[in-house]
């Protein structure tokens, strides 16, 4: 298993109308930068689908978070984001391919 610790910025593009005076991160940022740390914790395998997701709590503007993986078979990566107050934020299952370099 590895875990890597991320935060969204507060003046992250996304954010502007998401929504004013009580902003979240939207969900596709989060599940963005989960696809980008696979990619850091796996380089010889590519992600190309989202098999499951499912999000649990609201993610704010500077709130830290840990994304963990785990690998399920060859094609398979299990995630699970924290945040830093040790709630449950998102899981699922990303499916990835091997590329060969």
């Amino acid at each position: 298993m590895s875990e890597r610790r991320y935060r969204i910025a507060a003046d992250h593009p996304s954010l502007t109308g998401h929504f004013p005076g009580d902003p979240i991160v939207p969900g596709v940022v989060i599940l963005e930068e989960v696809v980008r740390a696979c990619a850091v914790w796996r380089p010889a395998d590519r992600p190309i689908g989202i098999a499951t997701v499912k999000f649990l709590l609201p993610l704010r503007p500077e709130q830290a978070f840990s994304i963990r993986f785990e690998a399920v078979g060859p094609n398979g990566v299990r995630f699970e984001c924290i945040r830093d107050d040790g709630q449950p934020l998102a899981s699922g299952r990303l499916t990835v391919m091997r590329v060969d370099n």
